[in-house]
């Protein structure tokens, strides 16, 4: 299934030369930034890899999806703190990538975390994107 926007209302665009060992910008200059490779998988291990760039990303976006749904459930999740971790590996003939979320959310026990963030997975652009793709684990844990 495609899940495509009603209306862009925002678009990203960045430029990168010299893909895993390259440079990265975005188009209005705040992200400028040198990429290499993990030490893990034989880089520098010196600059920002991809995989930590889709984890700020992913996070990013599901704790703004976390704190919508905790809203409608008379949440307040504006304290939680969502921790990712992307897996990178080989795959077949090529490479493949997981994700892992974890969501610490204040004021809640570990159950009602885990359905807040469950629900929050089932709305987050990220979560949508990879759906059926990438394995995602996520996790609520309460404060």
């Amino acid at each position: 299934m495609t899940n495509t926007p009603t209306k862009i209302v925002y678009t990203a665009r960045a430029s990168v030369t010299g893909g895993r060992a390259g440079h990265a910008t975005s188009e209005d200059g705040v992200l400028d930034l040198d990429l290499t490779a993990p030490k893990e998988t034989g880089g520098p291990g010196t600059g920002t890899s991809p995989e930590q760039l889709f984890a700020v990303g992913y996070g990013a976006c599901f704790q703004g999806a976390l704190t919508m749904v905790a809203k409608k459930a008379g949440v307040d999740a504006s304290g939680s703190v969502v921790d990712v971790a992307v897996g990178f590996g080989p795959e077949g003939d090529s490479f493949a990538i997981t994700a892992d979320i974890t969501a610490t959310i204040p004021g809640v026990d570990d159950a009602q975390a885990q359905d807040l963030v469950e629900a929050a997975h089932q709305v987050c652009p990220y979560s949508k994107a990879t759906r059926g793709n990438v394995p995602v684990t996520v996790t609520g844990k309460g404060a």
